[in-house]
């Protein structure tokens, strides 16, 4: 089955998690770090340190108790990971009544999405998926972009960030804009970063982009040198 690939912003949103077993917490953990405005965690099982390390957040509310559908009302996203299939189907056909994006963890015919593998670095984010066919070949692929993407490329994005609104602000058009990020997303910064280069890395900012930024090359590297 084709999907439609989408990264999803939680933020102002509600989210649903029933079931907090291991599988369950990873969900969790991840929702939690797209900060949603609130997240109901259902697990009548739930261990109790556990639960008052989530019910410490903002965004969390615990009910250590089984679900209910009144839990579905007003959800934005959903993910079941019950060990009651009755639960789980239940939790499926509510949430496609209501237009509801919901995840039942391992049973891809009752989702209306999947989670994919996600490898990241900073701000970088890789989505693998298989289309439910293969969760195992998923993450192998995870595994060998490690390989391919090292800790230069969070680096990267994260100059490549601090640097779109001030290039912008410049108003220099559509074209010059492209020829600077283009540049800019160049192998040849990568390399330097990967080395940890200062001095080349100073040069290569200088070369590519424009004169009025140049003074603030050198705050930009102390920070970039603080940050990572």
């Amino acid at each position: 089955m084709p999907y439609f690939p989408a990264f999803l912003d939680l933020r102002n949103t509600s989210c649903l998690v029933v079931g907090a077993g291991e599988v369950g917490r990873r969900k969790i953990e991840r929702i939690l770090q797209c900060d949603p405005a609130e997240l109901l965690i259902v697990d009548p099982g739930l261990d109790a340190a556990e639960a008052q390390e989530w019910a410490e957040l903002r965004a969390v509310r615990i009910e250590r108790r089984p679900f209910q559908p009144e839990d579905i009302e007003g959800r934005f996203l959903v993910i079941a990971s019950t060990e009651d299939p009755a639960t789980n189907e239940e939790i499926s056909r509510m949430c496609l009544e209501r237009s509801i994006l919901c995840n039942i963890v391992d049973q891809p015919d009752l989702c209306s999405f999947i989670v994919p593998a996600l490898f990241s670095r900073g701000e970088l984010q890789l989505a693998i998926s298989t289309g439910g066919a293969s969760p195992a070949l998923a993450r192998k692929v995870r595994q060998r972009m490690g390989e391919a993407f090292g800790p230069e490329y969070a680096s990267l994005v994260w100059l490549l960030r601090r640097l779109r609104s001030p290039v912008l602000e410049l108003n220099l058009g559509s074209e010059r804009n492209k020829e600077i990020f283009t540049a800019l997303a160049g192998d040849d910064l990568l390399e330097a970063l990967q080395t940890r280069d200062r001095k080349k890395l100073e040069g290569l900012l200088e070369d590519k982009l424009p004169p009025a930024l140049h003074p603030s090359i050198g705050p930009l590297l102390h920070e970039l040198d603080a940050s990572f």
